[in-house]
């Protein structure tokens, strides 16, 4: 059980979140400001606002169980971010900045039509509710086995606690907060290592030794075989997680319209990107660490795999270091989930709410941004509860196959509008829907489900099925959309495009205004 210190520690940090909030409501006057913090953030807070939007519970938790039960293929994935972006973010950034107003989908209606628009926000919106019920789920889970609280009150206190710095602070208050929780962050996972590392015989050559000889390290199998989860798998998938996440995904391109410039949007983007990976590979090794450590020490029965960090915790840590460690699990989930629900919240009121009722005075956009604030909380909470209902066997399994599934092709609409000149919006209208029945084949084809003692497959077509792993349902929808949409845009007209809106013309235009001395 927990000590009064330890709560002490964990009441403190949710009461200086909830001050993030007040500390910047007297700012939030306008939907720019609520959504874009008009220009007032700094490249380096955004920096540490982009690692700390994508780290949260998953990854104090998921990463330290898979380093535990596995080795590090998993990692592959977000190893394949820097390699991938330090080659396009110079462009992807100044691109969005010139050419949305707030929704990333913006560009996707400006480039092919509303149906590439609503299509990828709608994706977007289906890709956020899963991801932050999983959130929730996985620090409800870990904090009810640490202190006896119960599951649903601590999903309903922390996701009321988020949805008021977001009512209340807006995109301001969820940076700064972010920038906090990165600095808590950092702490904990190395603070954790090291008492981990030390706590092992034989030190760090021990701990290598151990996890080398048990299959620990490395991120193999490295054969190609699509129907496994291989380093190529990962690999592939990776290289369009990249590309989804920094290219397409609301919750970060709103960070680089936060920035006071281009260069400054940039700055932020590479600071994110290169600080992430060591994070992710931290927590990872923790789990590696915390296997060395229990071939040493007996661990109960009843401890499986996502249950060995929160023990460790629990366990083997001071008072005073556990209710840290604690308060910066909460508060990754809590920063997470804030530029969830804001991003959530300005898609809503860009691509939907402004599309039904244009031309109304701003304030009436700002009063609806905080109700759907309010509601994607809700329903947050409510997809977390039903999550603790269900229960998961590899909660981070499940976050990359549900993110594969709901990604539909969205990278292929953005790498064909960006690269090529001649798609246009009657071939991205039927490589989407070509995409959305692949996609539901091979979904269907692919998942079994329980009933009555029995296990089926939701669709059996026998030797059709879809039967390669999960991970490239995602890669192949994306490669679906490409071929198609090229395809299929060569029957129909040449589109006249803003030059702005792809990279040769976004190129020709940055050379021409270095000529004129225009500089962002």
């Amino acid at each position: 059980m927990l000590s009064i210190f330890d709560y002490g520690i964990i009441i403190a940090v949710l009461l200086i979140t909830l001050y993030f909030g007040l500390r910047y409501a007297k700012n939030q006057k306008s939907t720019e400001a609520y959504f874009s913090a008009k220009g007032r953030v700094p490249s380096w807070a955004i920096g540490m606002s982009l690692l700390a939007t994508l780290i949260s519970s998953v990854t104090f938790l998921g990463y330290p169980a898979e380093g535990y039960a596995n080795n590090w293929i998993l990692l592959v994935q977000g190893l394949m971010v820097p390699i991938v972006l330090l080659g396009t973010v110079w462009f992807i950034v100044p691109l969005y900045r010139k050419v949305i107003g707030l929704s990333t989908y913006e560009y996707f209606e400006k480039r092919f039509g509303n149906f590439a628009r609503y299509y990828s926000s709608i994706a977007f919106v289906l890709r956020q509710f899963s991801g932050m019920g999983t959130v929730l789920y996985l620090l409800a889970v870990a904090l009810s086995s640490m202190t006896n609280i119960n599951t649903y009150w601590i999903i309903l206190v922390v996701g009321s606690i988020i949805v008021i710095v977001n009512l209340l602070g807006g995109i301001e208050a969820v940076i700064w907060l972010d920038v906090f929780q990165g600095f808590m962050l950092f702490a904990s996972g190395i603070l954790c290592l090291l008492v981990i590392i030390f706590s092992v015989n034989g030190g760090f050559p021990e701990v290598w030794r151990v996890a080398s000889e048990n299959g620990r390290t490395g991120f193999g199998p490295y054969d190609l075989d699509f129907t496994r989860l291989t380093f190529i798998v990962m690999a592939i998938n990776g290289a369009f997680y990249a590309v989804q996440k920094y290219g397409t995904d609301q919750t970060v391109i709103q960070r680089y319209l936060t920035a006071r410039s281009d260069k400054s949007a940039i700055r932020a983007s590479l600071m994110g990107i290169l600080l992430t990976v060591p994070v992710w590979s931290l927590f990872m090794f923790i789990g590696t660490a915390l296997f060395v450590y229990y071939t040493q020490q007996p661990l109960p029965d009843d401890i499986g795999p996502n249950s060995v960090f929160p023990y460790f915790i629990m366990t083997q840590l001071p008072v005073g270091v556990v209710g840290f460690i604690l308060a910066a699990m909460i508060s990754a989930a809590i920063c997470s989930l804030s530029a969830d629900l804001n991003s959530l919240a300005a898609v809503g009121i860009e691509d939907y709410y402004k599309k039904l009722r244009p031309e109304k005075v701003d304030n009436e956009y700002l009063r609806a941004s905080r109700w759907m604030v309010a509601i994607a909380g809700v329903i947050s909470m409510i997809i977390g509860f039903i999550y603790v209902e269900l229960g998961s066997e590899s909660i981070l399994g499940i976050i990359f196959t549900l993110y594969a599934i709901f990604s539909g092709g969205i990278v292929g609409i953005f790498l064909l509008g960006i690269f090529t000149e001649r798609a246009n919006r009657q071939g991205i209208n039927i490589a989407i829907i070509v995409c959305v029945l692949f996609t539901a084949y091979a979904f269907l084809t692919s998942t079994e489900i329980e009933f009555r003692g029995n296990t089926f497959l939701l669709l059996d077509l026998g030797k059709y099925n879809f039967t390669h792993n999960k991970m490239m349902l995602g890669v192949y929808s994306h490669l679906v959309v490409i071929g198609v949409g090229y395809l299929a845009s060569l029957f129909f007209p040449k589109p006249e495009l803003d030059s702005n809106l792809y990279y040769k013309g976004w190129k020709r235009n940055r050379r021409l205004d270095r000529e004129r001395g225009i500089e962002s």
